[in-house]
């Protein structure tokens, strides 16, 4: 897969978050086709915007900030 810009991936990853109640970032870089260290800085960059938010259940998740 083409390497996709910053945009695209952050497109990408809010569609995918969309979609379910909650992910790793493994998970959403595998979904996406995506490299797992791309998906973790945009995740990051998104995080600090106040748009995702962490949750740690055991694990760490990700998911959009306020979604239930």
């Amino acid at each position: 897969m083409a390497e996709l810009t910053n945009e695209e991936l952050r497109a990408k990853i809010l569609e995918y978050l969309n979609k379910v109640d909650k992910a790793k970032n493994k998970d959403v870089a595998t979904a996406i086709g995506a490299l797992k260290r791309d998906v973790d800085k945009v995740i990051n960059e998104l995080a600090k915007e106040d748009i995702l938010e962490f949750l740690y259940l055991g694990t760490s998740y990700v998911r959009i900030k306020g979604k239930e």
